[in-house]
């Protein structure tokens, strides 16, 4: 069973009096510890999607089961949980509280998940350290490089161990030494078991994950295996 199945979503919405169709009867599967990258140009409707999966919007119509249960027939509560420990979410801009040590912005999802500070402080610097990040934990965001703070907000997704990890752009503000190094660490994620999607318009990040699901104007227009990687797996 696909951790992901999602049949004949379709997503509208107005923009002034005008109706964008965002997505087009789009149906795609993903099954556990799959790598896969939606591309696509912009407006091609992969954010979108992105949000749907993540279960930050609803479609207008069509079928999403996430580990075979719809998605739609979940209550409020129920999917404030998926969203909390279900589902690790890496956005471009980092969204980290600058007001908070890096240790305090991994710990942040398990205070609403309800662990103790003794665990999340034990949880928060075991993944510090698994980011490559040991001796940051202490340091505001504003006194991290970019590249440190993408990998505070991985951590922050890893913290309550999700089987889905959702990147949107995770490497859209970095040069391309460290947005190397950081698909190295979703690499080593994927390894350990975690299924990540990532959305991406730059083809050399897209080359990192092992399916490549390309959009356009709401629709699927492809979805192939990445040979060069299933090759090396």
């Amino acid at each position: 069973m696909p951790i992901i199945d999602i049949k004949n979503i379709r997503k509208e919405y107005l923009m002034g009096s005008q109706l964008i169709e965002a997505l087009k009867n789009v149906s795609v599967a993903i099954e556990k510890n799959e790598y896969v990258a939606l591309m696509g140009p912009s407006g091609s409707g992969k954010s979108t999607l992105m949000n749907i999966l993540g279960c930050l919007d609803t479609p207008t119509s069509g079928s999403y089961k996430l580990n075979g249960t719809e998605v739609s027939e979940m209550t409020d509560d129920e999917l404030a949980r998926v969203r909390n420990k279900e589902i690790g979410f890496i956005f471009q801009t980092f969204n980290l509280l600058p007001r908070l040590t890096a240790l305090e912005n991994v710990a942040l999802p398990m205070v609403y998940a309800g662990v103790s500070k003794a665990e999340r402080n034990e949880r928060a610097e075991k993944v510090m350290q698994m980011v490559g990040l040991a001796d940051r934990m202490h340091h505001k965001p504003n006194e991290l490089s970019g590249g440190q703070r993408q990998r505070v907000a991985i951590a922050r997704a890893l913290v309550n161990n999700p089987s889905i990890i959702l990147a949107d752009e995770p490497t859209g503000n970095l040069d391309t030494k460290t947005s190397h190094e950081i698909m190295n660490i979703f690499e080593e994620i994927s390894a350990g078991g975690n299924t990540i999607i990532v959305v991406t318009h730059e083809e050399d990040i897209a080359k990192h994950a092992r399916r490549i699901v390309r959009l356009r104007d709401g629709l699927i227009e492809s979805d192939v295996v990445n040979e060069a990687v299933a090759s090396l797996q």
